[in-house]
């Protein structure tokens, strides 16, 4: 059995029988009731499936918060701990900024910059109804108080509002692109952006400059390989300041544009 083999199924067992991981070294001997075996059995099952540790037990840790996690999200991944950092950088501790993050998901974005920077107000979009569940009750138990939450396509539920920063992790996988099918337990709608995987961000380069501040900064997360064709749409709809950043592994992995530049 591999290293992360084992790990999922001491997690699995802890969540069948309800005790944190060190229960199971300390006590060995401990037999499991029937009920306990059938859920065990049962979360072994579906992650020999393939699917998501996150979705059997619920959570998942992004930003050194827990958050719960659905089959109506996708599941958060450390690389976009990435955009997060990119935006802190450039929202003061003491600003009263208004921040915009689309396409929520589970909310692991906005509740992150919600909780870094407090003073700042962060409304989170997501056409998935299902989601938006999943992110208000994340921040509900996260007692955050300066996110909200809206239902819609990308900017239209925040027309003629004005954003500091606005932050997103669209869609962008190709949609023939094979690794879809490892993929398959998750939304598809979250994942898959066309033949090319830039349909979320075409739009988003196209709308996005009508609700930033003239100063205001566009972050965007996409494909290790989609960097020129990302920094190609941005400019081609007027962004300036277009600058790839690379992730702990060293693939290009968030872009920022500002409107008008500095």
């Amino acid at each position: 059995m591999s290293d992360s083999a084992r790990l999922d199924a001491e997690l699995l067992l802890c969540q069948a029988i309800d005790v944190p991981r060190n229960y199971l070294f300390a006590h060995p001997e401990d037999e499991l009731d029937e009920a306990s075996v059938a859920r065990f059995a049962d979360a072994v099952e579906r992650r020999l499936d393939g699917e998501p540790m996150a979705y059997i037990t619920g959570t998942r840790e992004f930003w050194s918060r827990e958050l719960l996690v659905s089959p109506a999200t996708l599941v958060p991944r450390p690389e976009t701990e990435l955009l997060v950092d990119l935006a802190l950088r450039e929202i003061p501790r003491t600003a009263t900024w208004q921040l915009l993050d689309l396409g929520t998901g589970s909310g692991a974005i906005a509740i992150a910059l919600a909780s870094e920077r407090p003073l700042c107000n962060v409304t989170a979009v997501d056409a998935s109804v299902d989601a938006l569940g999943i992110a208000r009750e994340n921040a509900r138990q996260l007692m955050l108080g300066n996110v909200s939450f809206a239902a819609g396509d990308w900017t239209a539920p925040v027309a003629g509002r004005r954003f500091r920063v606005i932050v997103s992790n669209p869609p962008y996988v190709r949609s023939d692109d094979p690794a879809l099918e490892a993929l398959r337990h998750e939304p598809l709608q979250a994942l898959a952006a066309g033949p090319d995987g830039l349909d979320a961000i075409r739009v988003l380069a196209a709308d996005c400059g009508e609700i930033l501040e003239e100063e205001g900064t566009l972050l965007l997360e996409h494909g290790a390989d989609q960097e020129d064709d990302v920094a190609a749409l941005l400019a081609a709809h007027g962004w300036c300041d277009i600058t790839c950043h690379n992730d702990l592994a060293g693939l290009p992995r968030v872009t920022a544009a500002r409107r008008f530049g500095k």
